[in-house]
């Protein structure tokens, strides 16, 4: 097993901050009153984002111990292991190089003696030929007609990447295409997006690495069996199926000898790599129906934002290094001011599947409690990740973040420039937008007393329920507009925080043990769903229950 990583307890950053906390007290109304400067301290700038950290609980001195427990626990080095391609995914003995999806064509980095940069770029030059081809109408399905749709079929990160992104920079999307996304067993997922489709017209793409992941497979041929019923109803004199499946289905996987068995042209199959975790993987290959949606040239400018916030990441001093600071934040938060979870809340319709993206990159990496030498974790590790976009969520959940009695910081995300430049009479209504962001920021950090309820002629036995105590932390982050670029640097963002997080934590990052025990138990139970009374009487008793309930009251 690898070296033990630094317990952060046994730091002297650590031992300071845990002084601090004992007895913290917020006061951010007083923090603005007395230091004119504390925004412009506390702004920072990385690509196109601005991001505004003047809001959150800290001072300078608590920032200075925040980056020395980050000095400590030696996140550079790891960091530094990391760009250069060393395993330190111990548990599976990986490389870790989603990086390497966005460097540059000239630069060299060596995995077992091959220059993986070279092989990323050979698969996006592979990617990008068959994006034209069907942005074109050169690939055409078997009976001749031009593909209008695209079907994703994944799930985890080879649907909820491709699934974010496409939402974000539907703008960009090419007149006359249309992406869908299916990813859950339940086989009503695959029902309602297939519904009102053409099957002359429509194009599968399957992602999956080992093209053996149950759900997707299993939607794979649910999809293969409505593309033949659909294609021979119209066409009696249609090719055989392999012909037809071969014009309708291409993959994401690098099982080249199961690829042809389900009739898929390997010569259609985009590979990727083992180095590549398939949370952090929408920039390679699995992003194949982004490049189609929104052409080449674009997702080269969505990987070029990748590699913005790389590069700040890899060379920016700490303390002004915006993923390692909020990072630290979240250290701060979660292990000496007892939040539990992280609300991220942009105000931008497009990006409304951004949090649930995030819960996967977050909780899938950081959900652990061994570190990576196999020992027990020494801290608290992990958030809860959730979060809706503005305004729908000042109508649910925002009162709880006001007024509860849960710390939870909060990540608010605005751009300059509207998707959609839209007016309501005279009122421009992305400013009307914006005037909630701004406003709900400022009534989280700053609140409202007593006074100021009084004096507003608030009867006295109501002045508790209208007092907003304030000091909630949130970060402000703001762009010019949602362009691929920034679509880019935002999800690398993200990823050098959870990773900044995992480094203090002394975690691996970059597996994910916990999500095979629910898959292998699955398949050992369905026999007894199907009558198996053998299979059955193996169950613990809750489980036998709820199956015996499922045969009696299924109705076919």
């Amino acid at each position: 097993m690898a070296a033990a990583p630094v317990d952060p307890r046994t730091t002297a950053a650590w031992a300071s901050l845990s002084g601090i906390a004992d007895g913290f007290t917020p006061e951010l109304r007083g923090w603005f009153a007395d230091d004119p400067t504390r925004t412009e301290r506390f702004s920072y700038d990385a690509g196109d984002l601005r991001v505004d950290l003047s809001r959150n609980l800290v001072d300078a001195k608590i920032l200075d111990a925040l980056v020395a427990l980050a000095e400590e626990v030696e996140l550079p080095a790891r960091r530094d292991a990391m760009f250069r391609g060393e395993h330190i995914n111990v548990t599976e003995d990986r490389a870790v190089l989603h990086t390497a999806l966005r460097q540059p064509v000239d630069v060299d980095i060596e995995v077992g003696g091959k220059d993986v940069v070279d092989d990323v770029h050979a698969v996006l030059r592979r990617v990008y030929a068959f994006a034209r081809d069907v942005r074109s109408g050169t690939w055409r399905g078997s009976t001749g007609r031009q593909i209008a749709t695209v079907v994703n079929i994944g799930i985890g990160g080879s649907d909820l990447g491709p699934v974010m992104a496409y939402e974000a920079l539907r703008p960009y999307v090419q007149d006359g295409l249309e992406c869908r996304f299916i990813s859950n067993i339940d086989p009503t997922d695959a029902a309602q997006t297939l519904e009102g489709l053409d099957p002359e017209t429509t194009l599968f793409i399957v992602s999956s690495k080992t093209f053996g992941t149950l759900e997707t497979l299993t939607n794979a041929r649910l999809c293969r069996s409505w593309l033949l019923d659909g294609i021979r109803a119209v066409d009696a004199s249609a090719p055989a199926d392999p012909a037809i499946v071969a014009r309708h289905f291409v993959a994401v996987s690098t099982a080249l000898d199961k690829v042809a068995e389900f009739g898929i042209d390997p010569a259609n199959a985009f590979g990727f790599w083992d180095w590549v975790g398939g949370r952090y993987s929408v920039d390679s290959a699995i992003g194949t129906s982004l490049a189609v949606a929104i052409g080449p040239d674009r997702f080269q400018e969505f990987l070029g934002g990748f590699h913005a916030i790389d590069e700040h990441f890899r060379t920016t001093p700490l303390a002004a290094n915006v993923p390692v600071l909020m990072g630290m934040l979240n250290v701060w938060y979660s292990n000496f001011l007892g939040a539990q979870s992280h609300a991220v809340l942009p105000y931008a319709q497009s990006l409304h599947r951004f949090p649930a993206y995030l819960q996967q990159l977050t909780m899938e990496s950081n959900g652990k409690s061994v570190r990576w030498d196999g020992t027990p974790v020494t801290t608290t590790t992990g958030e809860v990740f959730w979060g809706e976009p503005g305004t729908n969520g000042q109508h649910a959940f925002y009162q709880l973040i006001h007024q509860g009695t849960r710390l939870i910081p909060a990540d608010f995300i605005a751009f300059a420039t509207p998707t959609h430049p839209l007016q309501d009479g005279a009122t421009d209504v992305h400013e009307l937008l914006l005037a909630n962001f701004l406003a709900q920021t400022k009534a989280l950090a700053f609140g409202k007393t007593a006074d100021e309820v009084r004096a507003e002629g608030t009867p006295e036995a109501i002045v508790p329920a209208r007092v907003f105590p304030g000091n909630r932390p949130t970060t402000s982050i703001m762009a010019p507009a949602l362009t691929p670029a920034v679509l880019g640097q935002l999800i690398a963002l993200y990823e050098h925080i959870t990773f900044t997080q995992g480094v203090v934590w002394g975690i691996d990052s970059f597996d994910q043990w916990g999500v095979e025990l629910g898959k292998q138990l699955a398949l050992q139970i369905a026999p007894a769903l199907d009558g198996d009374a053998v299979v059955l009487a193996a169950q613990d008793p809750s489980t036998q229950a709820l199956i015996r309930y499922y045969r009696e009251h299924r109705t076919r």
